[in-house]
């Protein structure tokens, strides 16, 4: 073999260990860290889409098996989910019947009083609480989506699939901020759903939901609804809150389960009800297929959710603020409290400031940009537009992770009592701060009580308030404030900018 010949087969073998190589790791992402390189392997999502939302509707069979199609596409993707959880149960002895109250006598049965702890049990016995829910298959290789309440301190997870396998399962990570968790499986033959761009989905559109209500005997159960709205927030169920509200009847056990559009793909993991009797009333929430798949790869690469942060408070603008701040600019949201030492502070943001757009797009909620700051990597540079006093700014900000912080003639201390304000205030002194569980040095003067029936408790202030001005004047003692409170006429617009545990919020209304 001549010199040439042997250099091209060389080169014909480094060629092909390359390409080899980029096929090994061209689904693996290097992560550079104080402890060396860490390899991290992205999840391989389904790409394999259906085209049911072209299909012929020539008649109502047609329809009708449009969405059987639809259910047979996804339904292999659901799983149920089971968890076990050890909880240790107190025994009674009869020299606890005295000191107890009767409804805790009988809230135990006779055999609970004579049973002995089981072994390894100190003063009680042990025993195995059972939970149920819903899970989404995401990829071939086993990652399961699911809601975080359903696996959430278990001692033990398993699934039942769609060909009745029943298969142990590992908690992957759990995101309590969006009520999120991913679990995975070792198992072949897994159908992967394809997950869909939730932010496409308009109102009114066709939904289907598929989970395991009310128990195993009802697994993957198939129910038809329309999007009733998009992005419902302050639900209560996470801190944060982007639902996508729908009618597809949804009921305990649904939870962790799949909204699927009209392609078969996944656009939300449904969540939660909303119901007076425990039951369907045509009010349910999934969270979004976008925010999801972000937690779920997060959670797959990193072991955790890393969000970034600005260090403000903010609301929204109502009517009345919007007409004490003189504002003519058409939404955008207020910023309250400024961290110290946050990035905002060190970019100049300010209390007062109206926060107009963020990364090109328009704030029309402070939920909604709540929620884009969070989404952002810690590090991201992030741009936005702020209104403060006739002018608009330009702001670019390095975000960082968030940590979890987020934030006269009256003599002294008597209170000053106008029906017409709805509220009372008293000069914060030592005595007060203690009352209030607040410090002598948080400000001037605060809310001592307010009427429930008042514009002002309408408004929002609320007892314990700290109030740090009136009608955009700073209040530096009770005396200035009473005489500043004087002023204020009947039908009056009073605009008072308040301190709540940390956090500065404005409010506005008619006295």
């Amino acid at each position: 073999m001549s010199k040439n010949q042997k250099l091209l087969k060389y080169l014909l073998l480094v060629f092909a260990g390359i390409a080899v190589g980029a096929l090994v790791f061209s689904n693996v992402e290097f992560n550079l860290s104080v402890n060396g390189p860490h390899l991290t392997s992205r999840p391989n999502f389904a790409t394999a889409k259906n085209t049911f939302e072209n299909y012929p509707i020539q008649s109502l069979k047609s329809f009708n098996d449009a969405f059987v199609q639809i259910a047979e596409s996804a339904t292999p993707s659901v799983v149920t989910i089971f968890t076990e959880k050890k909880v240790t149960e107190r025994g009674i002895s009869p020299m606890d019947f005295f000191g107890h109250h009767f409804d805790d006598f009988f809230g135990h049965s006779f055999d609970d009083f004579f049973d002995k702890p089981e072994s390894g049990s100190r003063g009680g016995r042990s025993n195995v609480q059972h939970g149920l829910g819903s899970g989404v298959i995401v990829t071939d290789d086993g990652y399961i989506l699911t809601n975080n309440h359903v696996v959430d301190d278990a001692d033990a997870v398993y699934i039942r699939t769609f060909d009745n396998r029943k298969i142990d399962a590992r908690v992957i990570g759990k995101d309590p901020k969006t009520d999120l968790a991913v679990i995975k499986v070792n198992a072949k033959g897994l159908k992967p759903i394809v997950i869909g761009d939730s932010d496409k989905l308009r109102v009114a559109e066709w939904v289907i939901a598929i989970g395991s209500p009310l128990g195993e005997n009802f697994a993957r159960t198939v129910t038809r609804g329309i999007v009733s709205a998009k992005g419902r927030a302050n639900v209560g169920l996470a801190d944060y809150e982007d639902f996508i509200q729908t009618d597809a009847a949804i009921n305990p056990g649904n939870s962790g389960g799949a909204l699927v559009n009209i392609n078969g793909e996944l656009v939300g993991i449904n969540t939660a009800i909303a119901s007076r009797t425990g039951g369907f009333e045509g009010i349910g929430f999934a969270v979004p297929s976008n925010m999801a798949k972000k937690i779920l790869t997060a959670l797959i690469t990193t072991g955790k959710v890393s969000r970034g942060y600005l260090g403000v408070s903010i609301q929204d603008i109502d009517e009345n603020l919007a007409k004490a701040m003189h504002l003519k600019v058409d939404g955008g949201v207020l910023v309250g409290t400024v961290v110290d030492g946050s990035p905002a502070a060190k970019a100049g943001v300010k209390t007062g400031d109206v926060i107009l757009d963020f990364n090109g797009a328009k704030v029309t909620s402070s939920v909604a940009l709540r929620n884009s700051i969070a989404s952002q990597s810690p590090g991201a540079t992030v741009k936005f537009r702020v209104f403060r006093d006739g002018v608009i700014r330009l702001f670019s900000v390095r975000l960082e992770e968030q940590t979890g912080k987020e934030i006269a003639s009256l003599s002294k201390g008597e209170e000053k009592v106008t029906s017409a304000l709805g509220f009372k205030a008293e000069a914060l002194t030592a005595e007060t701060a203690q009352k209030f569980n607040r410090k002598p040095d948080d400000g001037k003067v605060i809310v001592t009580s307010v009427s429930s029936s008042s514009n002002a408790y309408q408004a929002g202030v609320r007892r314990g308030d700290i109030i740090l001005s009136v009608n955009r004047q700073d209040v530096t003692s009770f005396a200035q404030y009473s005489s500043l409170i004087h002023s204020v006429k009947s039908g009056d617009l009073l605009f008072l900018l308040v301190d709540r545990g940390g956090s500065k919020i404005y409010f506005a209304f008619n006295v």
